[in-house]
């Protein structure tokens, strides 16, 4: 505006032999003070407990969309988080296997086990992060989106239609939970883990879950004794048998990983099973102790 002062102060000075040249009633004459200050845009952040018809590593506000949790929903968001320090300063996204990656799922695996009231790992559940999209990054948005969604079960992680919040789903006898599976085998290979009543005739039962060491994922694959062992450890507390050489006769072990993208955001836990390859269970060996779980 302010180039047409001159312009306006020339009009005045040239009707003043006509009209005095005045403020209009209510104005005080400066042209350049009464404007509102502009609001500084800010990035398009999503919101948080809210359920989501569709699942999505990155974010678009062009295409985002929340549906109430009490209508058929993929996935429900129960955190955003936000990159800070030297990770927001960064010109690209962080990367799989970066730092600040493994961070924000340490944050949305955290706030997962506050939402839930246990450990998302040992139930039908998925956890995924999201991220902006790359020109988003670029305007200044650093936000992390923490999803949960239900699975088919332990080997098909694709996420499930579902009604209702996941807001405390594993307090008590959660349904969502691992509990029996009779495997099926292709030869020595497993193909995939039938769930079943621990009353029903069976040959696996999960146990727990370990948090691997810090390695890449290429060192982890090769590692699979240790992974074992990891389980056999417990295998033994969970079925109060004594972990020393008699354990390989009682029991052998299956263990799931996270994925390799799961593990590269920071994923570290490994779900474990105990494993009856001779025979037949009818019952939860959870405590049972060495009479239970004979060495034989």
């Amino acid at each position: 505006m302010r180039r047409w002062l001159p312009a306006l102060v020339l009009a005045c000075v040239t009707t003043m032999l006509l009209v005095a040249c005045a403020p209009a009633r209510g104005a005080d004459g400066d042209l350049t003070d009464d404007w509102p200050e502009l609001r500084v845009p800010e990035p398009f952040t999503p919101a948080t407990d809210v359920c989501l018809p569709r699942i999505s590593t990155v974010v678009q506000a062009s295409t985002y969309e929340t549906v109430s949790c009490a209508r058929n929903h993929l996935a429900e968001t129960i955190h955003v988080g936000t990159f800070v320090g030297p990770d927001a300063l960064t010109e690209a996204r962080p990367a799989p296997g970066s730092p600040a990656l493994r961070a924000a799922r340490a944050e949305c695996d955290q706030r997962a086990r506050e939402v839930l009231g246990g450990d998302w790992h040992t139930a039908r559940l998925a956890l995924s992060l999201a991220l902006p999209s790359a020109p988003a990054w670029a305007g200044g948005a650093r936000w992390f989106r923490c999803d949960l969604s239900e699975t088919g079960s332990i080997d098909n992680t694709r996420p499930v239609n579902r009604t209702g919040s996941l807001r405390g789903a594993l307090i008590g006898d959660s349904p969502l939970t691992h509990r029996c599976f009779d495997p099926k085998l292709i030869g020595d290979n497993l193909n995939y883990m039938a769930p079943v009543l621990c009353t029903e005739p069976h040959r696996a039962e999960f146990v727990g879950v370990y948090e691997e060491r810090d390695m890449s994922w290429e060192a982890f694959t090769r590692s699979a004794e240790q992974a074992h062992k990891r389980c056999m450890a417990l295998i033994a507390e969970f079925a109060k048998v004594p972990n020393n050489s008699d354990l390989p006769y009682r029991a052998g072990s299956i263990y799931y990983p996270p994925s390799q993208r799961e593990w590269e955001e920071g994923d570290r836990g490994v779900r474990c099973f105990l494993w009856s390859d001779d025979r037949k269970l009818s019952r939860s060996m959870r405590g049972v102790g060495p009479e239970g779980l004979p060495a034989i």
